[in-house]
């Protein structure tokens, strides 16, 4: 999908298109496909079956970046309403754009009194603490100080949160659902070696269903962390978010 998707975006705007391929998509995020799928003869790989319908989600969280967008709506949606894939195409049957800014997302979360934080971690989510060392766990400190790092990078200064490892650490609390849970290497991309033979670049990361709580949490840690798990709906959590990593759904509870 990921390259499905720079195709579209150089078929409507090769401007745009250049620096989404100079530069790393830390702004966006894309699902993949989200559906039911077939084996396939290739490793890593899965196969689209013909006549199912998938769903594909796209996050912009860095306003400068909203051209990539609107140039990726009007590629998919406007121009040919398909996917050109490696055997065959992908029709668009239904389109639909929803928008909060970073002030709506904290609005929202400060309604919330004493929330339960419910994290679908639909995609594996791959989430580096040091170097190439991934956690294959949601635990709360990582997944939201991957949410914390992508926050303050794009939020106005004046929202940017002071929130430490010790405040997560110490106010919130993670349950896994031990029946929805499951580890997964994938492969999110491919290099070359020095001897120029092509390589595969693989993440570690998880799925599965987590819910969060908070203890003895203040109101502004409480307020900041459940802006963080709403922002997660369009960010992605961890690492190759654009390359269909990291997609997450979040329910308040009481």
């Amino acid at each position: 999908m990921y390259g499905a998707l720079l195709d579209a975006l150089d078929s409507v705007d090769a401007d745009v298109s250049q620096r989404v391929h100079d530069a790393p998509l830390g702004s966006v995020h894309s699902s993949g496909l989200l559906g039911p799928f077939g084996d396939s003869d290739r490793d890593y790989h899965k196969s689209v079956r013909n006549g199912e319908q998938y769903q594909l989600s796209l996050g912009i969280i860095d306003p400068s970046d909203i051209e990539i967008f609107q140039a990726l709506v009007n590629a998919v949606v406007l121009e040919g309403d398909s996917l050109e894939l490696s055997h065959g195409s992908l029709h668009v049957e239904a389109f639909e754009s929803e928008n909060e800014t970073h002030e709506e997302l904290l609005a929202r979360a400060s309604r919330a009194d004493d929330p339960t934080l419910e994290v679908r971690f639909r995609t594996p989510t791959c989430i580096e603490e040091a170097g190439d060392v991934t956690t294959m766990f949601p635990h709360r400190v990582p997944v939201f100080t991957s949410l914390l790092g992508k926050w303050n990078r794009t939020a106005p200064e004046k929202l940017e949160f002071d929130l430490s490892r010790e405040d997560i650490a110490g106010n919130v609390l993670e349950k896994p659902d031990p029946g929805r849970y499951d580890t997964h290497s994938v492969l999110v991309s491919r290099g070359e070696t020095d001897d120029d033979e092509t390589r595969s670049i693989m993440k570690q990361g998880f799925t599965g269903v987590c819910e969060y709580a908070f203890k003895d949490a203040s109101e502004s840690v409480e307020n900041a962390v459940t802006t963080l798990a709403l922002f997660g709906g369009y960010s992605g959590v961890g690492s190759a978010v654009a390359r269909g990593c990291g997609t997450v759904s979040v329910e308040l509870g009481d």
